[in-house]
């Protein structure tokens, strides 16, 4: 259908109080014009702005005939620049502005199980195994997080078990390690929102394996960040949440108490940490679940390996 059907228009009715005519005309023409290759770069621009400020953009977006199909076209326009890195500011921020309007059906709760459903967020995975340091590349990057992370800011179990049928740890976790510190803030984020869902939290500490890339790379950020140039209290937050979520498991814990860097133990971010109550209540009670001797097992008779 297009965005003039009832249905469509029906959509964006719940915007009419706080929109214009004129202003609805504008999304209706700019909808229109995703379909057409000789306008879409403007009208995806155009519609990207308007994002946060049109609470139905996603559905109009989502039921509007080739809308979609057309935000796909974008993604896989660029695939060829990947490899080689060969990717430009230009092409970046077209593709972003495509990505923008994909967070935007991610995280509106009418649109996000069919999101899921038509296996979108597998797209844009190509993205985030790039490694390229250069700008266009760290905004692809950082603007596909984005999307990832519009998803498991709801905290809905479908989202989480979606995401555990993708290789997105693995790829979260290489960003971790190696990403700029935006990039590396972001998915941190999306691993603790993992580990906070029961499956999630159970899915990696399943296996040893598993929980020891884990462990590993927060492991690697935690002696990165000790680094005075490399500290940032808004990502340690999210390392010592994943820490202290992984406590929550027996196994894990058992672990932990081997594996756990000093530099969490003792004074060396007493600093960044001096106006954060909250990451110090996490990190206080992290110590108190270390020390508690529970008897747990190990992971698959493992832990001693770390």
């Amino acid at each position: 259908m297009s965005s003039r059907d009832p249905d469509v228009m029906q959509t964006l009715a719940g915007a009419a109080q706080v929109l214009s005519e004129q202003e609805r005309e504008s999304i209706y023409d700019s909808i229109n014009e995703l379909c057409n290759p000789q306008t879409r770069e403007a009208a995806l621009l155009e519609l990207s702005k308007k994002r946060e400020s049109v609470g139905n953009l996603a559905p109009l977006l989502w039921h509007s005939f080739g809308v979609v199909a057309a935000l796909l076209q974008e993604i896989m326009m660029v695939y060829p620049y990947i490899n080689p890195p060969t990717l430009n500011a230009q092409q970046s921020n077209r593709v972003c502005n495509s990505l923008a309007l994909l967070q935007c059906i991610a995280s509106h709760p009418e649109t996000r199980t069919s999101f899921l459903a038509a296996h979108i967020p597998l797209y844009l995975y190509g993205f985030l195994h790039t490694q390229s340091k250069a700008r266009p590349f760290e905004y692809l990057r950082l603007t596909s997080l984005g999307v990832v992370g519009a998803l498991v800011k709801t905290d809905e179990p479908e989202v989480i078990n979606f995401l555990l049928t993708t290789e997105i740890i693995p790829l979260c976790l290489r960003i971790m390690e190696h990403g700029s510190e935006l990039s590396k803030t972001v998915s941190t984020f999306i691993l603790q929102k993992i580990l906070l869902d029961e499956t999630g939290l159970s899915y990696i500490c399943q296996t040893y394996e598993r929980f020891s890339h884990v462990a590993m790379i927060l492991g690697k950020m935690v002696l990165s960040l000790a680094k005075p140039k490399d500290q940032s209290a808004r990502l340690l937050k999210h390392v010592v949440r994943c820490y202290l979520r992984l406590s929550d498991n027996p196994r894990a814990r058992e672990a932990l108490r081997q594996c756990l860097p000093d530099q969490l133990k003792d004074q060396t971010f007493a600093g960044i940490l001096k106006d954060d109550s909250s990451t110090r209540r996490w990190l206080q009670q992290l110590m108190k679940n270390l020390q508690e001797r529970d008897g747990g097992m190990m992971l698959n008779g493992e832990a001693q390996r770390m």
